[in-house]
């Protein structure tokens, strides 16, 4: 117990001590700024020379919104041609082995991306894709498009994690949230990809396969394009090699900002520093407050329903007479819409207020949509009601909720642990994930849309809690500053 209380009185004091530096540091004028080896003030580095390798690193974002999409327009005919229609099991097995597959892969990805580094991470995260899609592609029955699924969730477990900690590595620190941004868009854009290019899914004949053939495309480039972009300076620090660091600097910045860099780096992280980081050190040491507020705001993520309401999506859009296709677009849009809002104001309003407004909006637009279910409305107005309400909770999603975490998180996690945390993290991501999907549908059944939406929003309300009493400000910090201000006593 006298131990216990030592950790609890140790976090209260970093806790307090964190508000107080981040507020402090808020005072001083140009906080992302860096500067060059004589002190001189030289502004910020340009964005443009990071670009191209963030850019390269949201292929996995589109590959990851690509493969949640690409069964939507696909499993009938799939379903016929492999011959489980009518077989509700067999649907489900296609949708959730690749959840399955998923979880593995995240809880292997912060192993892998510090062993062998972000770069070489990513080109792993690709090859089970080229195979799994190319498996899937190819299948004669029901067991080799489950193998080919697998496949492709493995490497899905490992991109969205490896694609969080590269973008906040090697963006400049007054960018960073927009280039956090940049991944949200990608999934939007490859869930959208999947939708247009399944479109003739249903007409034409054997047409699923070539959906599938499609997504070894962006995946081989993945892998190649790979080849030529940025390592993580962190990481190689981190790895002893700082003559190699300072090369990637030189790529990312520019040479005046190099010597800046380097001794920012050299504030919180060691060039020994390469031990090996134990589970069972995040989970009962010191950070494991931490990893509880990261894991935490990942499962409240997927608790708030988002999931339930992109599958909910095309029947009550069909309810309003709506096509499926065009309820599809409209939710596409949507999301992408929030997206592009949430480019443009993560690094203005900061991750905070953006995560607050955003589950805020998502807590009414349930509670539109739980009023919807209820006798207090007409049969008349119920349709547009629960339709506005689940295109308002998809765009306020899309706006905070949606990238901010990944970003958030892998910017608060200290350089040592980053990757395994970020991995524990993701891994509640896909269980969570999974149980809303596989729970969804008879819970409907039993309780109701009413009482169902109602708990829904309750989430999201306790979200809104939790992020203004647990999560710090990030906006403008190099990671360095966020490692001191945030890393609990010894």
């Amino acid at each position: 117990m006298a131990m216990r209380g030592r950790h609890l009185d140790a976090y209260s004091m970093y806790k307090r001590g964190s508000k107080d530096y981040i507020n402090a540091h808020d005072k001083e004028q140009g906080s992302a700024r860096l500067l060059n080896g004589a002190g001189k003030d030289i502004g910020n580095p340009s964005w443009n020379r990071s670009l191209p390798h963030i850019l390269v690193a949201t292929l996995s974002s589109l590959l990851f919104g690509y493969h949640l999409g690409v069964v939507n327009e696909t499993l009938e005919s799939m379903s016929h041609d492999l011959g489980f229609h009518g077989n509700t099991m067999a649907e489900g097995l296609v949708v959730s082995t690749c959840l399955g597959g998923a979880f593995v892969g995240s809880l292997f990805s912060g192993s892998i991306a510090d062993g062998v580094g972000r770069r070489r991470a990513f080109q792993l995260c690709a090859l089970p894709m080229i195979i799994g899609s190319s498996m899937s592609a190819t299948a004669k029955n029901l067991w080799g498009m489950l193998l080919g699924r697998l496949f492709v969730g493995s490497g899905m477990g490992i991109g969205p994690p490896v694609a969080a900690l590269y973008v906040t590595e090697v963006s400049p620190a007054y960018v960073r949230g927009t280039y956090g941004s940049c991944t949200q868009i990608a999934t939007c854009l490859g869930l959208m990809g999947a939708l247009f290019i399944g479109l003739p899914a249903k007409e034409t004949e054997g047409w699923w396969r070539i959906c599938f053939w499609v997504s070894a495309v962006p995946a081989a480039m993945l892998a190649l394009f790979m080849e030529f972009s940025a390592e993580s300076p962190q990481w190689l620090f981190k790895r002893g090699r700082g003559a190699d660091a300072e090369a990637e600097f030189e790529k990312l910045l520019g040479g005046p900002y190099v010597k800046g860099a380097m001794a920012e780096l050299s504030k919180s992280d060691r060039g020994d520093e390469a031990d090996t980081v134990r589970f069972s050190e995040l989970l009962y040491g010191r950070h494991r407050k931490v990893i509880f507020i990261g894991s935490t705001l990942f499962a409240l993520q997927q608790l708030s329903g988002i999931n339930a309401v992109f599958y909910f999506s095309s029947t009550v859009f069909k309810n309003a007479g709506v096509p499926s296709e065009s309820a599809n677009i409209c939710v596409g849009i949507a999301n992408l819409i929030g997206s592009f809002v949430a480019l443009l104001l993560m690094d203005k309003l900061g991750r905070k207020l953006l995560l607050i407004g955003s589950f805020s909006g998502m807590a009414v637009a349930m509670g539109l949509q739980a009023t919807s279910a209820s006798s207090l409305v007409s049969s008349s107005n119920e349709v547009y009601m629960s339709v506005g309400g689940m295109l308002l909770f998809v765009l306020t999603f899309a706006m905070g909720a949606g990238p901010v975490p990944g970003l958030l998180l892998s910017e608060m996690f200290p350089g040592r642990i980053r990757a395994k945390a970020m991995s524990i993290c993701m891994a509640v991501h896909w269980v969570i994930n999974f149980f809303v999907g596989l729970l969804f549908l008879r819970l409907l059944e039993q309780i109701g849309p009413l009482v169902l939406n109602t708990i829904f929003g309750t989430f999201c309300l306790l979200a809104v809690i939790f992020v203004k009493k647990n999560v710090l400000e990030t906006k403008g910090k190099s990671l360095q500053e966020i490692e001191i201000a945030f890393l609990p006593p010894e």
